[in-house]
């Protein structure tokens, strides 16, 4: 939800908190381990209009997994102890779009929801409705993030999301980003729910995103499938953080703050559970890090000798 300082004399003045949902809850929990202390005890070296809303991600071999084939080994007692430790939300990415009714038993998913439930200020994101019913019955102290793998590209379609009593989150697909004359249609109950992809470098003219997250989807289950095949241009060079950044759907740090914010809209997702550590250390340096104190970041992380960020 928005979070707003203290009215200011005749202006009225209000701050909102950019909070930022961050990849990797898993797959880099030892980048974590180090970065969050720095962001508590050196608080000045980062921006005083963001927070960290939650981390998400999956462990390896979830079946219930989808968005990307998860690759974390970390024990989930040490990873939710780490984000209790900082008060931020754990989120389990649960977005298997082909999950059947006999996919609900699997043993090491419930388990990882009862851990998540017991502790309380976690969520799922999820997908398949199949799985949202049976999660709220199952687990009712977890809360629901619509997964971006819908690809809700269509404006109506994804405010009837938004509408949703189901869903705290909403994340529409990223070319919904820069909509602004429908956004600013939306109550500010709307607004706080919505959670914008910020750095995605998937093709803005792609048609196969969908197909992509159900191959996803496929490995997740144990199916015996091919690599989907992006035909889009350079979709054979990966993920790269400058190309990303010429998409028409990104959004950067001066448009977080100086259109989203003041729009009443603050909450921020950043990709890239399928990338290295050494990525999203730039993501958390780009984001969130001011450009004076970003060498002092780089510094700590790379001279942590537990950490293997390449």
């Amino acid at each position: 939800m928005v979070k707003r300082g203290n009215e200011k004399d005749m202006h009225n003045v209000q701050k909102i908190i950019a909070h930022y949902h961050l990849p990797g809850l898993f797959e880099f929990y030892e980048l974590y381990r180090v970065f969050l202390p720095l962001f508590r005890e050196h608080r000045e070296y980062f921006y005083d209009w963001c927070d960290i809303g939650s981390i998400y991600g999956a462990p390896a071999d979830c079946i219930w997994g989808g968005g990307r084939v998860g690759s974390g080994d970390n024990n989930p007692l040490e990873v939710l102890a780490l984000t209790r430790e900082y008060g931020i939300s754990a989120r389990l990415t649960f977005s298997n779009s082909l999950l059947r009714k006999e996919h609900l038993s699997d043993k090491q998913c419930n388990r990882l929801c009862a851990l998540f439930n017991e502790q309380g200020g976690n969520g799922v994101i999820v997908h398949s409705d199949l799985l949202l019913e049976y999660l709220k019955k199952n687990y009712p102290n977890l809360y629901f993030v619509s997964s971006t793998t819908k690809v809700l590209t269509d404006f109506r379609q994804f405010l009837d999301e938004v509408n949703r009593e189901d869903f705290r989150y909403v994340v529409p697909d990223f070319r919904l980003n820069k909509a602004f004359d429908k956004l600013n249609t939306l109550t500010n109950a709307q607004k706080d729910k919505v959670e914008f992809l910020c750095n995605e470098c998937c093709w803005f003219g792609c048609t196969d995103r969908k197909k992509c997250y159900e191959n996803v989807s496929r490995k997740n289950l144990g199916e015996a499938c091919e690599d989907h095949h992006c035909a889009a241009p350079g979709g054979n060079e990966g993920y790269r953080f400058s190309k990303a950044m010429t998409n028409p759907g990104f959004i950067g740090v001066e448009e977080i703050q100086n259109r989203y914010l003041p729009m009443g809209f603050s909450n921020f997702k950043i990709e890239g559970r399928g990338l290295g550590s050494a990525m999203i250390l730039e993501f958390l340096l780009y984001y969130m890090t001011k450009p004076e104190y970003q060498i002092h970041v780089r510094e700590a992380i790379y001279l942590d000798s537990m950490l293997d960020l390449f």
